[in-house]
């Protein structure tokens, strides 16, 4: 047992829900599950390969069950195929179990490029087949169920067990790798991305007891007795067109954890948001997000490094500033997609108004200490941010659904995967004090790999060891490609992909209908009425 996990993890109180299943052993237990291996897999190629690789090995009596945001049939998971669509509706021809949630969606005249047209199409696919997946929109009003995973349990051999949670949907434009040049199999976004967007994500891949906890979450909302739509003529056509059962088939009784894989300890945090009728197993909503980032964020000292689609909203930047007022040692380094997907002269300023707040509050605390940049490729197009993760001193981490916004961590269906690594590393974290924790290996390794990326280096390049001297060499990386861009171009491109972040400006007239559709649309609030107005969560 890691004795330091109960300074990082929450407890069962602290989640601030009691009503669910997940990590809800009897008294004394933990809060969370130890004895895993989690594996981070970055890019959404490298993903693919891997789910690719566990699928295809599956037999009959074997069982898959998945959750999705958004899924395209078509999408191949290898270059040269085959498809999700393919590979899930086969599995459930050859006796797999196939059972999956994905999100209903809001329709895509209001939610566009959103497509519920293209969850229905998958969803038929593999009910055709034999398999059972449900377009669930059991959702708060102008919320997403966002959730990302795949349980795979093994009918014969448990310690095959796998479960795959982060941030990668099942659809177009995930499948890039470290070369960024995009997914040919592309979804429509801001023009200066280009026809292939350049994407950059990520995902876990755990072993061990976890696969059991992850399936409980799936589980809850597959369990969960109220209607997965409104009862209206169109809702009720959209569900026969997909072969959706009207009520679903229950789930096979439960078998016990995987054996223990590895030295992981992983908590399981959740958003759900407040809404009648009420979730079973989070009647007043579940907000383990944003309060396990709020706890690790008290123990910060020297780095938080964040890569995040939107890092919106001065609700979640106040824990950060909070920890930078505290730590006057602590640095925060912020890597941003350059444009938000949708940039127009409407949602445009919608978006990008949270995201300016939010910066201006961690710089007007800690100017010199807090570095917010952007990604491009080696042809000089931006590259889209939709990884999740979050890694605080090379000690404690996480990769998820989540984004740093008030509506993942009040609104949305999100699961995210805290980690920490039981195995001590030999080296003392430098800018650490004696009472805190050292770095672990899996935080650490984690780190220099999207480092050396960004930054153009080799992993074993010495200037990326030291957390809290990061924000220089990530200054100095970004100014030599500005300059480089600034100058014409003229001398040879300077190594990494590192620019820094401007967010374009928001006028006080656009503020004018901004401000307003950011509160109520873009980044909503789904705490309890009594919370609103608040930094508590």
């Amino acid at each position: 047992m890691d004795s330091n996990a109960g300074t990082w993890f929450l407890s069962r109180a602290e989640r601030g829900n009691l009503a669910t299943d997940v990590h809800a052993g009897g008294a004394g237990s933990l809060s969370w599950s130890e004895g895993n291996l989690v594996r981070p897999l970055i890019h959404g190629a490298t993903y693919f390969a891997r789910l690719h690789e566990e699928l295809t090995a599956l037999q009959a009596g074997d069982r898959v069950w998945f959750t999705d945001w958004r899924g395209d049939a078509d999408e191949r998971l290898l270059a040269d195929g085959p498809s999700i669509g393919d590979v899930l509706s086969g599995l459930a021809r050859a006796g797999v179990e196939v059972r999956g949630l994905v999100w209903r969606s809001h329709g895509e005249r209001v939610s566009a490029p959103i497509s519920s047209r293209s969850n229905e199409l998958l969803s038929h696919q593999i009910n055709d087949a034999g398999g059972e997946v449900l377009l669930d929109q059991r959702v708060r009003l102008f919320g997403s169920h966002h959730q990302k995973l795949f349980v795979i349990r093994h009918r014969d051999n448990p310690s095959r067990d796998v479960a795959f949670v982060g941030g990668i949907d099942l659809s177009h434009s995930r499948r890039d790798d470290a070369g960024h040049a995009g997914d040919p199999q592309a979804v429509d976004m801001d023009s200066r991305y280009g026809k292939r967007p350049p994407w950059h994500d990520a995902t876990l891949e755990l072993r061990g007891p976890v696969v059991a906890d992850v399936l409980a979450v799936f589980a809850e909302r597959w369990n969960d007795p109220h209607p997965l739509d409104r009862r209206t003529p169109y809702r009720m056509l959209l569900q026969r067109l997909a072969r959706m059962p009207r009520h679903p088939e229950p789930l096979p009784e439960t078998a016990p954890p995987p054996p223990p894989a590895g030295p992981h300890s992983v908590q399981l945090l959740r958003t759900y948001g407040v809404k009648r009728p009420p979730f079973p197993f989070a009647p007043e909503g579940e907000r383990s997000i944003a309060r396990g980032y709020a706890k690790a964020f008290a123990r910060a000292r020297s780095l938080i490094y964040i890569e995040d689609q939107y890092l919106w909203s001065t609700e979640v930047a106040t824990g950060i500033a909070e920890a930078l007022e505290r730590n006057p040692e602590l640095y925060v380094i912020a890597v941003v997609p350059r444009y938000p997907d949708s940039d127009g002269a409407i949602a445009g300023p919608a978006i990008r108004i949270g995201q300016l707040r939010a910066i201006r509050m961690l710089r007007r605390v800690a100017p010199d200490r807090v570095g917010v940049f952007d990604l491009e490729n080696s042809a000089g197009t931006p590259i889209y941010v939709h990884a999740k993760i979050c890694i605080i001193d090379d000690t404690w981490m996480t990769c998820g659904s989540d984004n740093f916004n008030r509506r993942s961590w009040t609104t949305d269906s999100e699961l995210t995967c805290a980690v920490l690594d039981a195995t001590a590393d030999n080296r003392e974290t430098p800018g650490t004090d004696s009472d805190h924790d050292g770095s672990r290996p899996l935080a650490h390794g984690l780190r220099l790999q999207l480092w050396a990326e960004h930054l153009g280096l080799n992993q074993d390049d010495p200037r990326l060891l030291d957390p809290g001297a990061g924000l220089k060499l990530w200054n100095t990386t970004a100014d030599a490609l500005d300059q480089w861009h600034e100058s014409g171009q003229r001398s040879p491109r300077p190594a990494g992909h590192v620019r820094r972040h401007t967010p374009e400006p928001v006028s006080p007239l656009q503020r004018l209908w901004a401000v307003p559709m950011s509160r109520l649309v873009v980044d909503p609030d789904g705490r309890p009425r009594r919370l609103r107005g608040t930094t508590e969560f």
